[in-house]
């Protein structure tokens, strides 16, 4: 059995210990000491790192009591080693876990719900309810949990006897082996947890909830604490910066702003919608009557272009029109119809030929193939001459 100096101390940053054992496991190396601060992955938050004797503790497992430190480098069993864990980090997932407590204690009591899944990442804290949570409510809840905060209460752990356990209301209360570890946030929640938490809530910073979205019938809630907050209140600061910097506005009015700005890029999409379709009416009448079978290839149409531009056409008492807009090497897209026959088959027995696909109606057909243009244009002219019925 490994002793554990993480509960008997969450803010142990050094200490020392006999290596047991050093077992070999392929190119990496478990390391088992007499005890230990390494806090091992379990109850939704990953592994301490730090170094043993300046050799890197990439990660910590825990089986049957023992906690194994996996290294790159053996350590001689019986000698005496210093551990240091890498305490920012260990600080930081304390942040995210005593917070989450916290705000799963105040969505249990306002709504009964259920954390059903919990995951500490390495960027950031989600927790999933059993239960439905609007946005408005989770402002709510992320005040409460940050009232919490400011009081800076004591965090109790305790280990209840099984007949106190039995009587006690907590969270997630299911059937553990051996020893139930208790940790209460005064007046905010009791929930059994295996992991190391601060000492008082003022340690926790700033609770932020980033954001809520459906899952699984319930939500899924993101959170941020502390540190983690303050860097994203920073990334974001600097982003409205060089928003406000960009549009010429203040940082307070740049909501304003860019909804001026899509209302006038809206307005000049329009404008320009227009000029595009005089442009095509252009290139329309450009094509002498004689031609029946048109094949047109053009730069940077959108779909919608492809389609008018045809359409123009076919009013000309045209057999067929095939318009393409891409390249040689990429692929074209196109769009090909007809007010004289079904074009479909046409489309079938080109798509074969260029290994093509799409689809579409008896009078027009749009998708994509890959070919030359001038391949698809001899092509199109030869076939089309036996579309019309």
């Amino acid at each position: 059995m490994t002793e554990k100096l993480f509960y008997t101390d969450s803010h142990i940053k050094e200490f020392t210990a006999e290596v047991q054992e050093c077992i070999q496991d392929g190119e990496m190396y478990k390391i088992v000491l007499d005890r230990t601060a390494f806090f091992p992955e379990g109850g939704g938050q990953y592994a301490d790192t730090g170094t043993l004797d300046g050799v890197t503790v990439l990660d910590v497992k825990e089986k049957d009591g023992k906690i194994f430190h996996i290294t790159k480098t053996p350590l001689l069993k019986g000698s005496s080693v210093l551990g240091e864990i890498d305490w920012e980090e260990r600080f930081v997932k304390m942040q995210q876990h005593t917070g989450e407590h916290i705000v799963s204690g105040l969505v249990h009591t306002k709504f009964g719900y259920n954390n059903v899944g919990f995951h500490l990442g390495s960027e950031d804290c989600t927790m999933d309810f059993d239960g439905a949570i609007t946005r408005e409510e989770l402002c709510e809840i992320e005040k409460e949990a940050n009232r919490a905060v400011v009081q800076n209460l004591n965090i109790e752990v305790s280990y209840p006897s099984k007949e106190a356990l039995e009587s006690l209301a907590y969270r997630s209360k299911i059937e553990i082996e051996g020893q139930v570890r208790i940790v209460t946030v005064p007046g905010y929640d009791v929930c059994a947890c295996c992991a190391p938490h601060v000492k008082k809530t003022g340690e926790i910073g700033m609770i932020k909830l980033t954001n809520v979205q459906r899952y699984k019938g319930g939500v899924r809630v993101r959170m941020l604490c502390g540190f983690r907050a303050l860097a994203d209140y920073g990334r974001k600061e600097s982003y409205a910066r060089e928003i406000s910097a960009a549009l010429c506005a203040k940082e307070n009015t740049i909501v304003e702003a860019v909804e001026r700005l899509k209302e006038e890029y809206a307005l000049e999409k329009l404008k320009c919608a227009g000029l595009e379709r005089k442009l095509l009416a252009y290139r329309a009448k450009e094509i002498p009557e004689e031609e029946k079978v048109v094949c047109l290839f053009e730069e940077d149409l959108n779909q919608d272009a492809l389609r008018f531009l045809m359409n123009l056409i076919l009013k000309q008492d045209r057999i067929c029109c095939a318009v393409f807009t891409g390249n040689d090497r990429d692929g074209y897209r196109y769009v090909m119809g007809s007010r004289c026959s079904d074009i479909r088959k046409l489309a079938k027995e080109m798509h074969e030929e260029f290994d093509g696909k799409g689809g579409g109606r008896p009078e027009m057909v749009q998708g994509t193939v890959l070919g030359t243009a001038s391949e698809l244009r001899q092509w199109i002219q030869e076939k089309a001459r036996n579309v019309k019925a």
